[in-house]
């Protein structure tokens, strides 16, 4: 592999990027990532799920930033804008997904950095993410700075379908975010 670069997908790029961003999100299903998608998800639905954010990237309510080694996705994370005007200072990220194939080179911290300073960038001081508590995924935001605001218990269902505890994080200010 070479040095995967990280950039943001324009909203022209979607179509032709959907099918390795499915392949992407179906990896992390079957690798057991709780990231809203039961077991049963195949590809032709995630590309569909993907291509429903084709509005939100066109209208600036929604960053995709993509890792690519090559050609070749290998993670992404999103960054969702509030909509309301009491919370236009504020930013979720979502969807941080490293292929299981590309794990353990500090592509997951790469992603959410790139992340954070897109939303610091784009005015957010105050982003928000949830995971599910104990999974890798809450102790890489726990070592990049995050604070945890809470667990809910039984939030979401895994892949499998049980119900598993979320915890929620929040990182405020925009010298936070840039940080490394």
């Amino acid at each position: 592999m070479t040095s995967p670069t990280v950039s943001r997908l324009r909203p022209d790029e979607l179509g032709a990027a959907a099918p390795q961003l499915a392949e992407l999100l179906v990896d992390a299903v079957d690798g057991g990532a709780s990231v809203g998608f039961p077991a049963s998800l195949d590809r032709t639905a995630a590309e569909a799920w993907w291509l429903s954010r084709a509005t939100a990237l066109a209208d600036g309510s929604h960053v995709l930033l993509t890792a690519r080694d090559g050609d070749r996705i290998i993670g992404t994370a999103s960054v969702g804008f509030a909509s309301y005007p009491n919370g236009r200072h504020r930013a979720e990220i979502f969807k941080l997904l490293v292929h299981r194939d590309a794990r353990g080179r500090g592509l997951g911290r790469a992603l959410l950095a790139a992340a954070e300073h897109g939303a610091a960038g784009a005015g957010a001081t105050l982003l928000v993410l949830d995971t599910e508590t104990g999974s890798p995924a809450e102790m890489l935001y726990r070592s990049a700075g995050w604070t945890a605001a809470g667990v809910i218990p039984d939030y979401a269902a895994d892949p499998a379908g049980e119900l598993r505890p979320t915890t929620f994080f929040f990182k405020s200010s925009v010298s936070e975010c840039r940080t490394e």
